[in-house]
């Protein structure tokens, strides 16, 4: 029955969002702001005939995500191994200290004309979406170190555990769960950075392109059907690393952000 009122309820907060939305409309009754309606005609154009550039929706959204997917890869190559050293070591981190937090507050997309004038194809993409994502794994990989018990690690001393076994055995199965809360905020930010990176890196296909474009054209119907797909694919992302999550660590299950 749990289910059956969560999804009326999720019915019943569209039914009123739509109906605010057509509201609106009829009072501005402005031919830039677009009904509900024309959304969905101009949905159902993108999906069937596609966009300015001849891209489908769906193509669109498909391109995104796997630069997305290349960058998030790549940061999590790069952030996790790194971050549980700096975790490990404070003197490694001492040393990379003047590097590494002054260049975590330097914005993602404060990068993308470096990256347009040094980098071509996907790889200025990749590059992006990795200074999103890389932060914040970091970050979480190194939090995830201090934050194992120090009784664990006498237990595994005692045991007679050397340094690596300690970190294999203790370290990333403690910190495991701090570092996948990190790797999901990366990918969510990584998502962020896409659309815009595709906005100004001047991409010929991807949903940042695609609104875009239907911007310069003032079609705000089309520019709407962008952002809602970009909202539910993130949405849809999220609840999978989440249900990845529970799956991965079942003593977590209070997990839902």
């Amino acid at each position: 029955m749990d289910g059956i009122h969560h999804v009326i309820l999720r019915l019943f907060q569209i039914f009123v969002l739509l109906a605010l939305w057509q509201s609106v409309k009829l009072m501005t009754d402005s031919v830039l702001f677009p009904s509900p309606a024309g959304v969905f005609a101009a949905f159902w154009q993108i999906v069937t005939r596609g966009d300015v550039q001849g891209n489908t929706l769906q193509w669109n959204l498909w391109v995104s995500l796997v630069r997305v997917m290349y960058g998030f890869l790549w940061a999590l190559i790069t952030g996790i191994p790194l971050g549980i050293l700096l975790g490990l070591s404070a003197r490694t981190y001492g040393w990379l200290k003047v590097i590494v937090e002054p260049a975590r507050f330097v914005p993602p997309l404060a990068w993308v004309p470096v990256a347009t004038i040094f980098l071509s194809g996907n790889a200025r993409y990749t590059f992006i979406i990795w200074l999103g994502a890389f932060f914040p794994i970091l970050l979480a990989s190194m939090g995830g170190v201090h934050n194992v018990e120090r009784s664990l690690w006498e237990v595994g001393e005692t045991l007679g555990g050397n340094r690596w076994q300690l970190v294999w055995k203790i370290v990333l199965p403690s910190s495991a769960p701090t570092i996948a809360a990190g790797a999901r905020l990366g990918l969510g930010i990584g998502w962020a950075c896409i659309v815009a990176a595709e906005m100004i890196g001047g991409a010929s296909v991807g949903i940042g392109s695609m609104i875009y474009n239907y911007g310069e054209l003032i079609r705000v119907d089309a520019v709407i059907v962008g952002i809602i797909a970009i909202g539910f694919l993130g949405y849809f992302l999220n609840e999978v690393f989440l249900a990845f999550e529970r799956y991965l660590f079942p003593w977590q299950k209070s997990i839902k952000l």
